[in-house]
């Protein structure tokens, strides 16, 4: 099986926390993903996802207001049925993918481990 830097998405669409939820929900939009890291200083700081922003109602809120904090995460180096497993095991849609000083890499959704997995 192939490793999570070999299907991951290297190019992450991230926010700052003080991006307006108006502003994430319309980079989901375009972009066409559910979600987004929260970025300051290179570290992710947490995780604004579609069940985020219908939760907060309030569109003029920060990203930060919102953002799950608790993020888990997964090294570039490690097998895509370790992300599937996490995926599974803690119920998520994304991992962000970190590398060994906690820098963001990519992120690998549960669509790219169907992927690997489909061997596409």
């Amino acid at each position: 099986m192939a490793c999570v830097a070999d299907v991951m998405t290297k190019d992450v669409v991230t926010v700052c926390p003080d991006t307006k939820l108006k502003d994430v929900a319309s980079l989901l939009a375009e972009k066409r993903i559910s979600g987004v890291p929260v970025v300051e200083g290179g570290k992710v700081v947490g995780i604004v996802s579609e069940a985020d922003i219908l939760k907060a109602g309030d569109m003029e809120k920060a990203a930060s207001e919102v953002m799950v904090t608790d993020v888990v995460s997964i090294g570039p180096e490690a097998c895509v049925t370790d992300a599937a497993a996490i995926m599974s095991d803690r119920g998520i849609k994304r991992l962000p993918v970190l590398d060994a000083e906690g820098n963001l890499v990519g992120i690998i959704s549960r669509a790219d481990v169907v992927r690997a997995m489909a061997g596409k």
